[in-house]
C-alpha cells in the first residue's frame, strides 16, 4: 500500500510559479514511476513522470516550462510550474504506479491540490 499527499497549490497570476509537492508513504520501495496529472472541466492530461530511475517526460504544453523531480531522502516528489498560463488551471494529482505481488502493478493517487492562474 501506498499514500499520496500533495501539497503547494494555489492562486498564483500569469507568469509566477509554484512548486507542488507529492509526499508518499507505506511500501514506498514498490514504486516504479510517479506522475502528475491534471483535470479540469472537459480535460484530463498526463503532466509528468518519473521512473525509478530519474528518467522524466512531459506534455508537450508544459515543455520548458514544468520540471519534474524527487528527493528519495525525504520520499517526496515535486513539481516546479514556472511561466503559469490561465490554461494550467486545473486541479492536479499526484500518481504512483507499484510492482505488486503476482507480477501486477498497483497504481495510486493523491487527493489532489488545486492550481488556478488568474489576474
Amino acid at each position: 500500500q501506498v499514500q499520496l499527499v500533495e501539497s503547494g497549490g494555489g492562486l498564483v497570476q500569469p507568469g509566477g510559479s509554484l512548486r507542488l509537492s507529492c509526499a508518499a508513504s507505506g511500501n514506498i520501495f514498490s514504486i516504479n514511476r510517479m506522475g502528475w496529472y491534471r483535470q479540469a472541466p472537459g480535460k484530463r492530461e498526463l503532466v509528468a513522470t518519473i521512473t525509478s530511475g530519474g528518467s522524466t517526460n512531459y506534455a508537450d504544453s508544459v515543455k520548458g516550462r514544468f520540471t519534474i523531480s524527487r528527493d528519495n531522502a525525504k520520499n517526496t516528489m515535486y513539481l516546479q510550474m514556472d511561466s503559469l498560463k490561465p490554461e494550467d488551471t486545473a486541479v492536479f494529482h499526484c500518481n504512483a504506479v507499484t510492482t505488486e505481488a503476482m507480477g501486477r502493478n498497483g497504481v495510486y493517487w493523491g487527493q489532489g491540490t488545486q492550481v488556478t492562474v488568474s489576474s
